[in-house]
């Protein structure tokens, strides 16, 4: 195959880990230099970019853009870990209307503060909370500041329902449905959880793992998107060929010979073609990535 260079996004299966997936991705593109961005749980389904080849240096300095989800819950029920799959207590009778309920989804609108569950990846101590959970050691944790974009409710029965959540990076849904169950008093577990959206890629631009298997490899190419397109938020600076060639030999350019009137921030680099990321400091755009080469 030829060199690999860019991104594929890729529907997490049930039961499956992120690198899981990172494996199936390598085995059909041949080729060991992949990552991923964004860990989703095992039990989790849905969006999942996987970077590859030159691709992968991008991940350390992707833009905190906003995640989209579409969450089942359960009221009446609480876990340990949050969810359907922890050790669950038993059912509690539930009365509540969808009007109380949308209700009760007001509070957790904008910017709320979250404590991390103990079933997570997060570090305390250099120690996974996850590991330290299992071993039957709770530990204190922090609140944090996470943003709710959008809680909508899709659908409520009495018992269970759908959420659809858009929030910033970070953001545990297993907690925010936990919370939901203490707002209103009865309790209340994650039953599925699919993320729609992340990195700026919806589910309807993901590949199944077995579709991915199933492909040659002239398709599987065709399915890697171009490493900048996770980069749309920053805005462009064209260089011309001289300033390209200066650029590509480490040289700090001048922003008043630029094309353009640019402030400082990050930036979008082109030449012929993309050639990475910089920024503007001091009047001068300086190198932070390339991506013209592995």
């Amino acid at each position: 195959m030829t060199s690999l260079n860019g991104i594929i996004v890729v529907n997490k299966p049930r039961e499956f880990t992120s690198f899981d997936v990172v494996a199936v991705v390598r085995g059909c593109l041949h080729t060991k230099k992949v990552g991923h961005s964004g860990t989703l749980d095992p039990m989790a389904t849905g969006v999942l970019p996987v970077f590859v080849g030159g691709a992968t240096k991008a991940i350390s300095l992707l833009p905190d853009h906003d995640k989209s989800y579409r969450a089942g819950f359960r009221l009446g029920l609480t876990s340990d870990t949050l969810d359907i799959w922890g050790d669950c207590s038993e059912q509690k009778n539930v009365d509540i209307s969808t009007e109380i309920l949308r209700k009760a989804l007001e509070k957790f609108r904008g910017d709320i503060e979250q404590i991390p569950p103990m079933y997570s990846a997060l570090k305390v101590n250099g120690q996974k909370l996850c590991d330290l959970a299992r071993k039957g050691i709770e530990v204190e944790r922090k609140p944090r500041k996470v943003t709710i974009t959008r809680l909508e409710l899709v659908s409520f029965d009495g018992r269970d329902g759908v959420l659809d959540v858009d929030c910033s990076s970070g953001t545990y849904i297993r907690s925010l449905v936990d919370d939901i169950g203490l707002e209103l008093g009865t309790g209340a577990v994650m039953t599925a959880l699919e993320r729609t959206r992340a990195c700026g890629f919806s589910l309807g631009e993901s590949v199944s793992v077995d579709e991915l298997r199933a492909l040659s490899d002239e398709e599987r190419l065709k399915l890697l998107k171009p490493v900048e397109s996770v980069f749309s938020d920053y805005s462009v600076i064209q260089l011309d060929e001289a300033q390209t060639r200066l650029y590509l030999n480490g040289v700090r350019l001048d922003t008043k010979r630029l094309h353009g009137d640019f402030g400082e921030g990050i930036y979008r680099v082109y030449g012929d073609g993309f050639i990475g990321l910089a920024k503007i400091q001091n009047n001068e755009l300086i190198s932070m990535k390339r991506f013209n080469g592995e």
